[in-house]
């Protein structure tokens, strides 16, 4: 029932984040925002890499559900990286996100895409598969944070 709850509230998240630029009152709002997206997307991927690695034994059910959260929540962050939001003290987001937001924009599409394979892969409850696909989703995050995050 708690997964249920999560992802109708993941997907409620989704389409508020849709005009999300629109949203924001101050700079500020926006970096609080895209920051709690993308630590809630990191506490689910972590959950997977736990299972990936071993930590924790591996649960298909847990995996696929964690999958599909990550996933949804993928797709929040990107729209609260306005104008302005670069100035405030508590981002750790590079100029270059603005200066070079093309290639933001296709790092932010790769992760995306290698994170949609992840849940499906995730679906079929296959462990070795699984551990491929979070090997490159987690890559695609790294590329992200290596050239877009200090």
């Amino acid at each position: 029932m708690k997964q249920v709850v999560s992802i109708a509230l993941a997907a409620s998240a989704l389409i508020v984040a849709l005009p999300a630029s629109a949203q924001f009152q101050k700079p500020e709002d926006a970096v609080k925002y895209r920051q709690s997206a993308l630590s809630l997307m990191g506490a689910h991927f972590s959950r997977l890499g736990a299972m990936a690695n071993g930590r924790v034994p591996f649960d298909a059910k847990v995996a696929q559900d964690n999958a599909a959260l990550v996933e949804t929540l993928s797709k929040l962050p990107w729209p609260a990286f306005v104008a302005g939001s670069d100035k405030v003290s508590n981002t750790k987001a590079k100029p270059e996100i603005w200066s070079d937001h093309g290639k933001f924009t296709q790092a932010s599409e790769n992760m995306m895409a290698e994170v949609a394979k992840l849940s499906t892969v995730a679906k079929t409850g296959n462990l070795d598969q699984i551990k491929v696909a979070f090997g490159n989703a987690a890559a695609s995050c790294k590329a992200c944070h290596d050239n877009f995050r200090q």
